[in-house]
């Protein structure tokens, strides 16, 4: 996208041709959209992050908008003085963008924005076009990503819980009035009423059967604790390159593309460290700015493999011009988590930092650090051995150190310290063997256990 200056007199503007993509077919051919960011300068009360640019932000909306082949003809920066309760944006700037918005002949108009139900019925009035707000528009995105029955589960949880809220619009089926009796509604039950009260039993239902999923998930992790291995969860910013990742660590295949929101689903893969030590990774749903409430709320069963996770590893784009804002938006995202006591406040002192994409800055020495985190590149392989070793120290820091005498008879019991722990130290007698040893916790107390119970 062309660059565009943001003056407060006017608001800025640009229609374009179609590009050359993919396009989103409906019954009367490809859809036409635009994308409109309603801007607000930093320092006012309500305004959006400083750190992220204007047009950086309206990039990102026209690529989710891309991202499920909606064609972009029309886009627009839209400085805000006051929040209009009525339509958020000033009446004039309503009134040129319905100028400019019939003239592409645009289908559907989505504003980079949180609109109330009033606001967005009454620009769908003045517009004479669908509107969907940036929740609305990222709904719509995980609702044609989701392929498991759960990430579906999750997706008409979030969709029901935004769209009871909307059912405020003037729709001739929602202003009929019905008659009935019994539990069928009482008389003059109005087909909104009926619509909302069937929305809520159906969020019921989707609410007891993610719970079942949650406990399903439970069990799965308490079956790999048994086992156990270490878990590894991959987060970060939507498109920073997890996927590419994870298939680079594990020799998976997980679908990976230069798309937003690619992942829905979480993966997981066992792989080997350098220590010999086997670990499972997960790959996990990509944050955004300004998540949906409804999102995070309906995903807490895949965000819960990043609070049982030992190591997280935040997969950063190193190369985009925002990486720093995108970062804080994934550390908000976790902070909520804490908040609602999804995540411990201490995640971060198991989390390691991965800069990725350093393909594109020339390798991995040309990109700046902090302490402790890793530059690699998925796509070439450069760094993956550090990040490996660094997983490895991380995992070994949240170890326990313990010795042991094994009788040189038990030789299981001794190869089982090798397989599951870190040998530091062995000193072999005619007595048996003693060994140092370090142990995950959990590893630690089921050997223990076992040797309580050997007789």
């Amino acid at each position: 996208m062309g660059r565009e200056s943001i003056d407060d007199a006017a608001p800025t503007s640009r229609t374009r041709g179609s590009p050359a993509r993919a396009t989103h077919e409906t019954g009367a051919g490809p859809t036409r959209a635009a994308v409109i960011l309603p801007w607000e300068r930093a320092g006012r009360d309500g305004a959006t992050d400083a750190s992220r640019a204007a047009e950086a932000k309206l990039a990102e909306a026209a690529g989710l908008a891309a991202s499920i082949n909606l064609i972009v003809v029309h886009s627009a920066i839209l400085p805000l003085r006051t929040r209009r309760p009525a339509t958020l944006l000033g009446e004039g700037q309503v009134a040129q963008q319905g100028q400019a918005l019939r003239a592409a002949d645009v289908t559907v108009a989505i504003v980079d924005a949180a609109l109330s139900p009033v606001q967005q019925r009454n620009l769908e009035r003045a517009w004479g076009c669908k509107v969907i707000d940036r929740t609305g528009l990222i709904l719509d995105i995980f609702g044609e990503r989701a392929a498991t029955r759960e990430g579906t589960l999750q997706v008409e949880l979030a969709h029901l819980e935004y769209q009871r809220s909307r059912l405020v619009r003037s729709w001739t089926h929602l202003e009929r009035q019905r008659g009935g009796f019994g539990f069928l509604g009482g008389p003059g039950e109005t087909q909104i009423e009926a619509d909302r009260r069937l929305i809520g039993d159906r969020i019921v239902r989707l609410k007891k059967e993610l719970e079942q999923v949650r406990r399903t998930r439970g069990l799965h992790r308490s079956a790999r604790n048994r086992v156990p291995f270490p878990v590894i969860a991959l987060v970060g910013y939507t498109n920073a390159g997890k996927s590419t990742l994870f298939n680079a660590l594990t020799g998976a295949e997980v679908t990976a593309r230069d798309q937003l929101f690619a992942t829905l689903d979480p993966t997981m893969r066992g792989i080997r460290l350098p220590s010999g030590r086997r670990a499972i990774l997960s790959d996990t749903v990509g944050f955004i700015s300004e998540l949906p409430h409804e999102l995070v709320a309906a995903f807490r069963a895949t965000l819960e493999e990043v609070a049982a996770a030992d190591v997280i590893l935040h997969v950063r784009d190193a190369a985009h011009p925002e990486t720093a804002a995108q970062r804080a938006d994934v550390l908000r995202v976790l902070d909520d988590m804490v908040g609602e006591g999804l995540l411990d406040e201490g995640y971060r002192d198991r989390m390691i930092e991965v800069l990725n994409k350093a393909d594109l800055m020339g390798g991995i020495g040309n990109v700046e650090l902090r302490p402790g985190a890793v530059a690699v590149s998925a796509i070439t392989g450069e760094g993956l051995t550090e990040l490996r070793r660094a997983i490895d120290a991380r995992i070994a820091a949240g170890m326990e150190l313990a010795a042991y005498d094994i009788p040189p008879q038990d030789g299981a019991r001794l190869a089982w310290l090798y397989e599951h722990g870190e040998v530091v130290d062995r000193r072999d007698a005619e007595t048996g063997v003693h060994v140092t040893v370090r142990l995950l916790p959990a590893d630690r107390a089921r050997f223990e256990r076992q040797d309580a119970d050997t007789p």
